[in-house]
């Protein structure tokens, strides 16, 4: 059974500041397969266990195979997991009211709005500010250059889900990792780090699950009976995320001018 080695922020590999590419730790390539998921699946949750409705993981995604198929797949998890705590406590956090202070788009948007309605208010050429740094950093993470220089591969090809690179590489310094930038990874350890990911990925399912019940509640009042009345209302589209057609060039320039 492959060993379920995917990393998280109290991972030491993450944590190294100024970690040269050549003395980068060469990680062995771990290609999970359908079986290994199963195993996952008791460890994360008994009761529950392996619940594969649509047989993703049966699956031979673009023609690469069951390890490269599960490989995508649990990247996947990870990622919008992640994602999904981040925008749990963002969706708390902009429906009350709290604003970045010495944002001046920011503090332009009125405080008693709903979470989506926040996001209605901000010009649309902040929003593309938002998309680009999210697809920097995905490029980033899939650069088969940069993650061979860390002594990683990709996740389709043996590498590690959930792994993202520093920026060591950058010819312009950042002052901090993305993940565990004290360092203070090097304290826990190994049970403590493999709990960590268990927990991570438990965390992450939950806040899917919670993220959208809030958008649920908000589009169709009464329809989580649990948030009934918490969840302010919202009458716009979460489908349609810019003022303006995206695909209407002329409509898309005006905006963003």
């Amino acid at each position: 059974m492959s060993d379920h080695n995917f990393l998280t922020p109290g991972d030491e590999s993450l944590a190294a500041p100024a970690l040269a590419p050549a003395a980068a730790a060469r990680a062995s390539a771990v290609m999970e397969t359908k079986a290994d998921l199963e195993t996952l699946a008791k460890e994360l949750n008994p009761v529950v266990g392996f619940w594969d409705p649509l047989e993703l993981s049966s699956y031979n995604f673009w023609g690469q195979g069951e390890e490269a198929t599960v490989g995508w797949l649990r990247e996947s998890e990870i990622k919008h997991g992640r994602i999904a705590m981040a925008g749990f406590v963002g969706y708390i956090v902009h429906a009350n009211g709290i604003r970045t202070q010495g944002d001046a788009i920011a503090q332009s948007v009125p405080t008693d709005l709903s979470a989506p309605a926040v996001w209605d208010a901000i010009p649309d050429i902040a929003k593309w500010q938002i998309i680009l740094f999210v697809g920097v950093m995905e490029s980033w993470r899939e650069n088969k250059a940069v993650l061979s220089g860390e002594g990683q591969k990709h996740y389709m090809k043996g590498g590690t889900p959930g792994y993202f690179p520093t920026f060591d590489m950058l010819p312009h310094p950042v002052p901090f990792n993305l993940y565990d930038p004290w360092g203070a990874s090097g304290r826990r350890s190994p049970e403590a780090k493999a709990r960590g990911r268990l927990v991570e990925l438990n965390n992450g399912r939950l806040a899917m699950i919670g993220l959208f019940g809030f958008i649920a509640e908000g589009s169709v009042p009464g329809s989580v009976p649990f948030l009934k009345g918490v969840i302010p209302s919202y009458a716009g589209d979460v489908m349609a995320p810019f003022s303006v057609n995206v695909f209407d060039a002329k409509a898309l320039a005006a905006s963003v001018m």
